[in-house]
């Protein structure tokens, strides 16, 4: 499976990006699809992550309330909606797949396997 993440860019505070992430090469309809951010100098870290029939979402504290995860598994697409960001939330993010995992892993990289190439989220005050 190839991700492809877009999206990203330069917003003010309390502005709107959506993130998209296209998986290609094998559906991954049947896969836990999620995002990571990485701040400079800081560990990756999970942000939310979505279930293969969209029924059951994950999210981090940090990102409660105010961001969305969706999929569409008949485009083969992630999408993360982040509204009223933050500067904090400036960072590179990647989009992840993994075939099947229990809730407990769902929040840790190191569970997943397939990664996109990471879009930048720049987020000004």
């Amino acid at each position: 499976v190839q991700l492809q993440a877009s999206g990203g860019g330069l917003v003010q505070a309390g502005g709107s990006l959506r993130l998209s992430c296209t998986a290609s090469g094998r559906t991954a309809n049947r896969f836990v699809m999620a995002w990571f951010r990485q701040a400079p100098g800081r560990e990756r870290e999970f942000v939310a992550a979505i279930r293969w029939n969209g029924a059951i979402t994950y999210y981090a504290d940090s990102v409660k309330g105010r961001f969305t995860i969706s999929r569409d598994n008949d485009k083969n697409m992630g999408v993360l909606q982040m509204n009223s960001l933050k500067p904090e939330d400036t960072a590179v993010y990647y989009c992840a797949a993994q075939p099947s995992l229990i809730t407990s892993s769902t929040y840790s990289a190191q569970n997943y396997h397939y990664w996109g190439q990471g879009t930048l989220v720049t987020v000004s005050s």
